[in-house]
């Protein structure tokens, strides 16, 4: 169930805001004139979404790049990686 509050509690009890956001990791919602209007979430949660969204574009590239039929054997790719290691670049 997402937590509700309004953009009043915000302003006046921000702190409290911030510890929930920070302890628990999720977002909460804050309404203006009773309609949604944001979302406020820690910093930490935050970057953990687009990590997430990142991760889901590099899948969504790799799937592409399958069905088009641009495919490399495994050993190439775990010695490419190998390779950007030991240069620094990973």
């Amino acid at each position: 169930m997402p937590t509700i509050r309004s953009s009043t509690d915000l302003r006046n009890n921000y702190n409290d805001i911030s510890n929930f956001c920070n302890q628990y990791q999720e977002p909460m919602f804050i309404t203006k004139n009773g309609q949604g209007d944001l979302a406020v979430m820690s910093i930490d949660y935050y970057e953990s979404l687009i990590a997430k969204l990142e991760l889901y574009q590099l899948i969504d590239a790799g799937a592409t790049a399958i069905n088009k039929g641009q495919k490399k054997p495994f050993s190439d790719v775990v010695s490419s990686i190998r390779q950007e290691i030991q240069n620094g670049n990973l």
